[in-house]
């Protein structure tokens, strides 16, 4: 996702279904969150433990220590309306955590309520060589990955299937100066939609 591009996946019946959305912002969506939010500790609840695996905490964990402020589950809570932590439409998360098959939206071509959004990549990242479209687990368009991408596990390629360089890149764009005080207001940075950040509040609460 992106500040400067942004539009939504009407058509995924799924967590993808607000991926970069292009939605005025509402009359209340000043309000800030603080770090602090309470409900949003260190230690995962039982539906946290039941729905991501241990490995996937721990990756949201260390993601979210370089930004002081941003406790791991709303890290998680991007992860799960995005991509169900990288499970939409039976993707699994490999042992190289790798998403497989690709987790790739529709084509940013205008319809379906999404912006226009010509190829930024020659198709490289999303297989499209005509418009952009979000891809990885946590849903980025090329654009905004090539900001933000982070080559986490130091294998020579910052890959946003890969879902250890897309946690790092995701706090990379809610965090550049590595602390937050306002999870909000960095939560609509990352998706201009006030039902968005609303739903990703909600699991960080949960999990």
């Amino acid at each position: 996702m992106t500040r400067l591009l942004a539009a939504t996946f009407a058509t995924l019946a799924s967590p993808l279904v607000l991926a970069v959305v292009v939605v005025a912002l509402a009359a209340g969506a000043a309000a800030t969150v603080p770090a602090a939010r309470s409900g949003l500790g260190s230690h995962p609840s039982a539906e946290a433990v039941d729905d991501i695996t241990p490995r996937l905490i721990e990756i949201y964990r260390g993601a979210a220590e370089r930004c002081d402020g941003l406790p791991w589950t709303v890290l998680a809570g991007i992860a799960k309306v995005e991509s169900n932590h990288g499970r939409y439409a039976g993707a699994t998360v490999g042992a190289d955590g790798i998403v497989s098959p690709p987790i790739i939206g529709i084509a940013l071509n205008g319809t379906n309520n999404t912006a226009r959004i010509h190829d930024t990549d020659q198709g490289r990242l999303d297989g499209d060589t005509v418009w952009d479209r979000a891809v990885g687990p946590f849903q980025f368009i090329p654009s905004s990955w090539a900001i933000y991408g982070t080559d986490a596990d130091r294998d020579g390629h910052a890959n946003p299937h890969d879902i250890l360089d897309a946690a790092h890149a995701a706090i990379s764009h809610l965090c550049p100066n590595g602390t937050l005080d306002d999870i909000r207001a960095a939560l609509i940075g990352y998706n201009r939609s006030t039902a968005y950040v609303d739903k990703v509040l909600d699991w960080a609460d949960r999990y």
